[in-house]
């Protein structure tokens, strides 16, 4: 299915869960959002975690060959995060489990970032904050922000509360931040409500029987 005609899916309420979202099956196909080059740019775009600039010049300054091969990275990572979390999902992090996040660690040895002072006067009053760029020197510097946002979820979320939707072929993970923690579906939109259409069904037969 070509994925450029559907919207990118963002509701798991943590960014890195969306990432491992970029491949799912919204219908009756599987999408994957970051299939290649482009599609990475596109998703990356729409999870607004790289600037539309830098997505442009590293359109025109890197070869398809190139992006696709930075995209065939991207899912070698999101598969291997997929697996940390699978098998930790629904418990507290462990301190041993820090083991397993080397891979990560590895990136952010490479990474170009910096700090800059900016101001903020909109509201007729200054106010300094200090904010973090990034020198997006070659295609492979477009997983960093994917690299730090899986570690921001290892790092701020708990991994108690990180739950698989319930729908029967539904892939999608999320970070339940509801009162009570009772979240089961990836959406009541999607998959809560074919539940509830099955659920009613299920009633009808056994009535009628």
């Amino acid at each position: 299915m070509d994925y450029r005609h559907i919207p990118a899916i963002f509701l798991a309420d943590a960014p890195g869960l969306d990432f491992l979202n970029s491949v799912a099956t919204p219908v009756d196909e599987e999408v994957d959002w970051i299939s290649d080059g482009e599609g990475l740019l596109g998703w990356l775009e729409q999870a607004e975690l790289v600037p539309r600039a830098a997505l442009a010049a590293m359109r025109s300054q890197a070869t398809p060959a190139e992006l696709d091969a930075v995209a065939a990275q991207a899912r070698a990572l999101r598969e291997w995060f997929r697996g940390f979390v699978q098998k930790r999902k629904g418990r507290p992090l462990a301190a041993r489990d820090l083991r397993e996040l080397a891979p990560l660690n590895q990136f952010f040895e490479r990474d170009e970032q910096y700090g800059e002072i900016v101001v903020d006067a909109t509201n007729g009053v200054p106010v300094f904050g200090l904010r973090a760029n990034r020198r997006w020197k070659s295609p492979e510097s477009l997983l960093m922000p994917i690299v730090e946002a899986l570690a921001r979820l290892v790092c701020d979320e708990d991994f108690t509360h990180v739950k698989a939707c319930e729908g029967p072929r539904c892939t999608l993970m999320f970070a339940d931040h509801t009162r009570g923690h009772a979240r089961r579906w990836c959406s009541m939109a999607i998959c809560g409500n074919r539940a509830k259409v099955a659920a009613h069904r299920k009633r009808l037969k056994e009535r009628e029987r």
